[in-house]
């Protein structure tokens, strides 16, 4: 059985802002920093020690993998893997309404369904497959026994709702800034199931 812990970036300037960001990136608010140090100091103190470390490329969600990375090894005194990219573990497209304001778009932001596709956006279900495909992928190496892996909002989202769920009879519809899901995944059967949320 491997372990995943999957986590959502950040504070940013258009989450403050209430912006749609999908493929589009703003910074991490100082506030956004201080949830990725907080996320690392929990994993430290549940002796976490990823064997592969992987992000979104978009900025939020870097250089919040590269702090949690940082203050993880500081907090352990080991060396820990660099922070690799993975496109996949991008956020969905949201078409029209990227940069434009939250309450302009005619869905759930965090779980659109497939309402946005005909804006030029991405779909609920290919997000899933996506996304789930990333993180198989990423944890198919033998030597990957712990994988560390940091996305976005409605990725992350999707993500959950694809895994069984114990303990969780109403799926939840939003995950906070720097929330940390921790996964047990069975390769046999290719099936995650949610652990606890740090």
């Amino acid at each position: 059985m491997k372990t995943l812990y999957l986590m959502r970036h950040g504070q940013t300037e258009f989450n403050v802002q209430k912006i749609v960001q999908g493929q589009c990136d703003s910074p991490l608010t100082a506030q956004g920093k201080d949830q990725a140090r907080e996320a690392a100091l929990k994993l430290a103190q549940c002796g976490v020690r990823p064997d592969r470390i992987a992000a979104s490329p978009l900025g939020r969600a870097y250089r919040t993998c590269v702090l949690v990375r940082d203050v993880l090894w500081e907090s352990l005194g080991v060396a820990l893997p660099e922070v690799e990219t993975c496109q996949d573990l991008e956020e969905r497209n949201y078409g029209s309404f990227e940069r434009g304001p939250m309450s302009e778009v005619p869905a759930d932001v965090w779980n659109p369904g497939e309402e946005l596709v005909p804006y030029g956006g991405e779909g609920s279900a290919a997000l899933r497959a996506r996304i789930v495909d990333a993180i198989c992928n990423l944890m198919a190496p033998d030597e990957v026994g712990t994988l560390l892996a940091v996305s976005h909002g409605s990725a992350v989202l999707q993500f959950y709702l694809a895994a069984e769920r114990p303990g969780e009879p109403e799926p939840r519809r939003k995950l906070p800034n720097c929330c940390v899901l921790k996964f047990s995944y069975d390769e046999s059967a290719s099936t995650f199931t949610l652990l606890e949320v740090l």
